[in-house]
């Protein structure tokens, strides 16, 4: 498997898996993984395409990132936390193989293939103008983290980036037309994340994502944005992530 795994915690303690969103990568959690691997092992990883995944020839679609986090679990059951797409990611596995899921996190989850997502959003236009995918990266990045602090960046991490947008441009329009799971056959507790400081298809898109799963729990962490996860670490474990860990235990 050409994908960079890293794993830590007691070896016997209950499986928490991290995943990713889209131009990210496992170093995004590490505050995450660092506070868990106290009581639970915890696995992330750089998704087919990012960080040091990169050499992986793809295909990009959500199915084959669900694909590897499927071969990542082996044999073992675990709770699964995704942020943005990676939310996708976890919730097409727990759809797949709910032998191998106790339970699963999301936080904002682009549900673009569902007719109430913006048309002017991202997921749905990325791509649609025909630019390089190395440019289509370089505007995804600075959305992000904002043109100065893009421009501040060494130029091989630029470079790093650009090299991402064709997992980007794979994993966006995957999801464009076809729902990547089944709400109906995801039968393990869980947890749809949304930020207080959200954009609005977000914080209504996660109410929509919470009333598809049945049983599913919403939670909106106050004075957050769509960075939680590295903003606002404590909270996301406290709020989103034990509440499920504390379902998905017998």
């Amino acid at each position: 498997m050409s994908l960079a795994i890293e794993e830590d915690g007691p070896e016997l303690a209950l499986l928490v898996v991290l995943v990713h969103g889209s131009m990210d990568r496992m170093a995004g959690f590490a505050k995450i993984a660092r506070r868990l691997a106290t009581d639970y092992r915890v696995l992330r990883y750089d998704r087919r395409g990012y960080g040091a995944s990169v050499a992986h020839p793809g295909p990009f679609s959500v199915s084959d990132h669900a694909d590897d986090l499927i071969e990542v679990l082996g044999d073992r059951r675990a709770v699964l936390v995704g942020h943005s797409m990676g939310g996708n990611v976890v919730l097409a596995v727990a759809d797949r193989r709910p032998d191998l899921v106790r339970g699963v996190a999301v936080y904002e989850t682009p549900l673009t293939w569902t007719p109430e997502w913006p048309a002017n959003s991202t997921s749905r236009t990325i791509g649609n103008d025909g630019r390089d995918p190395g440019d289509v990266a370089e505007a995804f990045m600075q959305g992000m983290i904002g043109r100065e602090r893009w421009e501040r960046l060494p130029e091989t991490s630029r470079l790093a980036r650009r090299a991402e947008g064709r997992v980007l441009l794979g994993e966006m329009i995957s999801v464009r037309d076809e729902a990547p799971w089944d709400a109906a056959r995801i039968g393990v507790p869980v947890m749809v994340g949304r930020g207080s400081l959200a954009r609005p298809h977000h914080l209504d898109g996660m109410i929509r994502l919470a009333a598809m799963i049945g049983g599913a729990q919403l939670v909106t962490l106050d004075g957050c944005h769509h960075m939680a996860h590295t903003a606002a670490s404590d909270q996301f474990v406290d709020e989103l992530i034990v509440p499920v860990i504390r379902r998905a235990l017998p």
